[in-house]
């Protein structure tokens, strides 16, 4: 799986400061394998931290979408649970995020919960997409139209989304250019039952995001007003 690459912030709290993700994408495991690998989801976690991690774990997901557990950053959080995916079609990663939750029992200010959610999503674009003015606001309603199409209540929402081209020159100027784009973002999940976020409800929202951003069709009937990104020039080899 291609990893999600970069800098993870949560946005909020003084978070933007932390340095990156622990060497993101390094130390993975399996996505229905032992709390370590993804962060504190273990036995001495916190009872609702602990359920909102086996209930990350347990979720199931559209088949194009591949999930796995992954280091999760030590210095976001008292404890923190991290999964990377991958949108594949056959050996091809078209689209490709990290998702880490957070839990301080004490909670945060800036949060207004004692849980976060934090995400990485990328994708290549077609050069005539990147260059739509109204591209980063369409991206940044794909997160909030997926969390409320599926009913989940959040807030503190914040993030960004960037546009970035590559051109090639010299020895490397037989590549086409290319574009990407990137939605940096974070929100407050509401606490249900026990303290506890509906956090496989968050996971399959993001999923629907990943999706869209990679240019699939929605998993069900929808809005046949959605738009959704054209498949990219050339999908990427994993």
């Amino acid at each position: 799986m291609a990893a999600a690459q970069g800098r993870l912030s949560d946005g909020a709290g003084g978070m933007d400061d932390a340095k990156g993700t622990e060497e993101e994408a390094r130390h993975k495991g399996s996505h229905h394998g032992s709390g370590g690998n993804g962060g504190s989801g273990g036995s001495t976690a916190p009872p609702a931290f602990a359920a909102a991690v086996e209930a990350l774990r347990a979720a199931r997901l559209r088949p194009q979408i591949e999930v796995e557990a992954t280091r999760a950053p030590q210095r976001l959080a008292p404890h923190a649970y991290a999964l990377e995916a991958a949108v594949v079609d056959g050996d091809e990663d078209l689209a490709d995020g990290r998702l880490v939750l957070l839990h301080d029992p004490a909670g945060h200010d800036a949060w207004h919960g004692t849980f976060r959610l934090v995400t990485l999503v990328r994708a290549e674009l077609e050069s005539e997409m990147a260059a739509d003015p109204l591209l980063p606001d369409v991206c940044w309603s794909w997160l909030t139209g997926a969390l409320q199409a599926r009913g989940l209540t959040y807030g503190e929402p914040s993030g960004t989304v960037t546009r970035a081209s590559s051109h090639y020159f010299g020895g490397l100027s037989a590549r086409p250019s290319a574009s990407q784009i990137e939605i940096r973002a974070s929100w407050t999940p509401r606490e249900g039952l026990g303290g506890v976020p509906d956090t496989a409800a968050h996971l399959a929202s993001w999923c629907d995001l990943l999706a869209q951003v990679a240019g699939l069709p929605p998993a069900a009937p929808g809005d046949a007003s959605v738009v959704t990104l054209p498949q990219r020039r050339g999908p990427q080899s994993r």
